[in-house]
């Protein structure tokens, strides 16, 4: 029998609106979009070494609890990179259009 109380502390921190994983640099977001594609703790925790295992168990059994609430924090994630993306490239459009290439293949001798 245990005879001590059992209190494990989540090893999520915020981190100016990022919630990171333990005291690592290492997201959430990647935590929990590794293991909805399949990978195992121990998969996730090899391609992140900075990450211990049993944080990412910690990590995943916390997104178990509070699916809703976390899933609502990847789709803001998600919105706000989307938004992001935009605006630079609004601001640094691409040199390398369709219709660069084309002019290219076009100056290119043919090879009939």
């Amino acid at each position: 029998m245990i005879t001590t109380p059992i209190s494990e502390q989540i090893p999520i921190r915020d981190d100016n609106g990022r919630l990171r994983v333990g005291q690592t640099r290492v997201l959430l977001d990647l935590v929990i979009y590794a293991f909805r594609l399949g990978s195992t703790p121990e998969n996730i925790a090899e391609q992140y070494p900075s990450l211990s295992l049993d944080d990412v168990y910690l990590a995943i059994g916390y997104y178990l609890r509070h699916r809703e609430e976390i899933d609502a924090y990847l789709r803001e994630q998600e919105a706000e990179a989307e938004t992001f993306r935009r605006e630079y490239e609004e601001q640094n459009p691409p040199t390398l259009t369709c219709d660069v290439l084309l002019a290219r293949l076009q100056k290119r001798p043919s090879t009939d």
